[in-house]
């Protein structure tokens, strides 16, 4: 494996079969998730986060139009902020964003490094 190929899931033998109620499951639809390189850049400010007390939990997300890592403050809450991978929207707004609770888009483009540092900024008072 290298470090740009995606890591793959298969889906289970269930999830496979065809259904008379929803139609046909697609077999061989690709899933869109994080490679090994976003993964780690994602981690290290997850990591960060997790030291300083700020976050507490996180969940991964993967279908055919998007991957998401969802960050929480605690497990049974709302996730605070989601990181988005849409490869459609690659070539308009960028393919990451960071997404907060309410839907409001904090940061959106091609370069994964640059819109998590979004995240990194800490608040302050403005005197």
């Amino acid at each position: 494996m290298s470090e740009t190929e995606p890591i793959q899931f298969t889906p289970r033998a269930d999830s496979s079969r065809q259904r008379s109620d929803a139609g046909s499951v697609h077999e061989n639809s690709p899933i869109t998730a994080f490679n090994r390189q976003e993964l780690s850049a994602i981690m290290a400010v997850y990591g960060r986060k997790v030291a300083a007390g700020e976050w507490r939990d996180y969940a991964l997300d993967m279908n055919r139009e998007k991957a998401v890592f969802s960050v929480f403050r605690r497990a049974t809450e709302f996730p605070l902020y989601r990181i988005e991978k849409t490869p459609k929207l690659a070539r308009k707004q960028g393919a990451y964003s960071v997404v907060t609770t309410t839907g409001l888009i904090l940061k959106r483009g091609n370069d994964l490094a640059r819109v998590l540092t979004v995240l990194d900024k800490s608040m302050r008072v403005v005197v």
